[in-house]
């Protein structure tokens, strides 16, 4: 259970906040859960403390997590699939001047480290979804749908140097998977073909090869001496 503290924190403090799951794909269907995603500044005078403030929190609500500010950064920095793609949510529910700020700097944290870290995550879930098959019969066909999802948009940032994480006109060919409509074999082979689409979008992308960390550091110095003196 969220305690007070932490719930302040959420309520007073956050930037930015956004929808992100099937929603923010356009993948949502009339039974999707509405997953939503928040960053929030922890005033400066809580890490003067023994007891540091959290670096992420769950709920109040259903489907809702947070992360402060720094945890926040450190995970962009590191080209974290899920944290990356927060911040390219088309359905933002809250944003004051800093978390414009901090929409500002998406730039920043794309690097070439993108394809390793959404090429180890989809390996990851590849592997639950082989283990499903072999113990089941058949994959968790909505995480299938979803690996389809990241795959082609790890291959897009990697071609263009631009993350977009809705599927526009790949919808209803990816409810299909969802809907358990398409062979097994045939997700398999798309998910094959995908995979090596990356490895050859790596080879010639325009990313950098390491995200702007001097700059996001100076957002965030920026921000805590904010904090600090308000």
């Amino acid at each position: 259970m969220i305690t007070p503290e932490a719930e302040v924190l959420v309520r007073d403090h956050t930037v930015y906040s956004c929808v992100m799951g099937s929603r923010a794909f356009g993948l949502d269907t009339a039974g999707s859960d509405t997953d939503r995603r928040g960053v929030f500044v922890a005033p400066t005078p809580l890490f003067w403390r023994f007891d540091k403030p959290p670096t992420h929190i769950e709920g109040p609500s259903e489907e809702q997590f947070s992360w402060e500010l720094e945890r926040f950064c450190e995970l962009a920095l590191r080209a974290n699939p899920n944290v990356l793609e927060c911040l390219h949510s088309p359905l933002v529910e809250r944003v004051d001047a800093t978390g414009r700020e901090l929409l500002g700097l998406r730039g920043a944290f794309l690097s070439r480290l993108a394809h390793q870290s959404f090429a180890g995550y989809a390996l990851g879930q590849r592997r639950k979804l082989d283990a499903d098959v072999r113990q089941y019969g058949a994959p968790r066909w909505k995480h299938a749908m979803h690996l389809l999802r990241l795959l082609t948009s790890s291959r897009d940032l990697l071609r263009t140097g631009r993350l977009m994480i809705e599927v526009g006109d790949a919808r209803e060919e990816l409810l299909a998977v969802r809907r358990g409509e398409v062979p097994w074999t045939e997700v398999e082979r798309r998910m094959s073909r995908l995979a090596e689409e990356n490895e050859a979008a790596a080879s010639t992308t325009p990313l950098p090869r390491a995200p702007d960390r001097a700059r996001v550091e100076a957002f965030l110095i920026r921000t805590r001496r904010a904090s600090a003196s308000g």
